[in-house]
């Protein structure tokens, strides 16, 4: 098993009263609340531990967030750059670009080709579906999201792979009269892909293309769901089966040097959860488009029932049993389940892995039998007011105690 260090770098230092008073931390809070003295240190911790990381034998992620607390990496093609020219032995998981929102695929591939060539073949691509604040924050059209999507990792693709060009592209969204990719990207024919996704109608997608899919805080219902979609799509296409490497999930991590220490330091992580997952009304409803077809309907019929939080954090609405084969509900529904969670809540659904090393190896472990295997475990080890020394000391601690033990789980087959 890999593993992969995600710190969002969140700004936590807006006072508590403005955000009780706020309805939204994403896209809508004033930017006055942010000291850029405060978000120049983050950046240099989070960068130091990405550097501890490379150092330690853990790769490392890059994300993109826009306009809010959770994160303060908006730009990414920046993040990415520094990544790839500062980071020597590990890989760089760029998870991922916000595709349907950015205007110019062709662009996306060429930064991505640049960076796999400076990090001479490290780079993962990981391409993410917008959530209603970010298309809110990129003035982006939500009615089409999923078409532009997949559409744009075509475009990408081909791109980055395509080596008699120039070519033209002439899509529904997007249109090309001259794509010549300059520099190719080192790892042939592209660097491996992932997509973050946990609905079954994109699971299936993701399948049938043979990407990797990360599943973000999904628990164990809806990750045995989003991957027995997967699998399916795959069966049902006529695909062979698929190695446990193809199947990746995140969540909150901490390690300890005794288990009741990581859990009291693994807890700041629940920060995550409780505040920078706060959205108005307006970013936490689903907008059109932002659902795949065939579940929106579902979706709609269910969002406002008052039992929507208890269900959503397994995954599933009110109209379906977390013992069926029926969908599980999109991300967007799933942070209502999330929110005001406590530690014991998210140790239990597998949210949140805390404790000493032999207490977090076993959680993962007792994870991975319930979910039937995944080959990359994305530990989210900082956020909130987690401090910089507590971070740096869990990532080591991993490093020595537990990574070892994972590397251990090689990839097997799974059907």
């Amino acid at each position: 098993m890999e593993a992969w260090y995600h710190n969002e770098n969140p700004y936590p230092f807006v006072p508590q009263d403005v955000l009780d008073r706020a309805d939204s931390v994403r896209a809508s809070l004033p930017n006055k609340y942010c000291d850029p003295q405060m978000a120049a240190d983050l950046f240099e911790e989070t960068f130091d531990e990405f550097m501890l990381c490379d150092e330690q034998g853990i790769n490392v992620v890059a994300i993109e967030h826009h306009a809010g607390i959770n994160s303060l990496f908006g730009a990414n093609p920046l993040v990415l750059g520094i990544l790839a020219r500062q980071i020597r032995k590990v890989r760089i998981l760029s998870m991922g670009t916000l595709i349907s929102l950015r205007p110019d695929p062709v662009r996306i591939a060429e930064e991505y080709a640049t960076a796999d060539v400076i990090s001479r073949g490290r780079l993962d691509i990981g391409f993410v579906k917008s959530g209603a604040s970010e298309m809110a924050s990129n003035n982006a059209n939500p009615v089409t999201n999923i078409e532009r999507y997949w559409e744009a990792i075509d475009l990408v693709t081909k791109a980055l792979t395509f080596q008699e060009g120039p070519f033209s592209w002439e899509g529904k969204h997007y249109t090309h009269r001259h794509v010549n990719v300059w520099p190719r990207p080192w790892q042939q024919p592209h660097p491996p892909l992932w997509a973050a996704t946990g609905d079954p109608e994109t699971a299936g997608e993701v399948g049938r293309r043979g990407m990797v899919n990360v599943l973000v805080l999904r628990g164990e219902e809806g990750t045995k769901r989003a991957w027995a979609a997967y699998r399916q799509a795959r069966v049902e296409a006529g695909l062979p089966k698929v190695m446990t490497d193809h199947f990746a999930y995140a969540a909150l991590v901490y390690v300890g040097e005794t288990h009741d220490k990581g859990v009291e330091i693994g807890s700041k992580l629940l920060w995550f959860l409780n505040t920078s997952l706060k959205m108005a009304p307006q970013y936490a409803q689903f907008l059109p488009g932002a659902t795949p077809p065939h579940f929106a309907p579902q979706v709609y019929r269910t969002a406002s029932k008052p039992n929507d939080q208890a269900e959503a954090s397994t995954g599933c609405s009110s109209t379906q049993s977390a013992k069926t084969d029926k969908p599980v509900a999109p991300a967007i529904l799933n942070v209502g389940g999330l929110t005001n969670m406590d530690t014991a809540q998210a140790m239990e659904r597998g949210i949140l892995f805390a404790g000493s090393p032999d207490t977090v190896y076993r959680q993962i472990m007792d994870f991975y039998g319930k979910v039937a295997g995944f080959g990359h475990l994305v530990m989210i080890g900082r956020s909130g007011f987690m401090t910089h020394a507590e971070a740096e000391k869990g990532i080591k601690l991993f490093a020595k105690e537990v990574l070892p033990r994972l590397k251990e789980l090689t990839p097997v087959a799974v059907g």
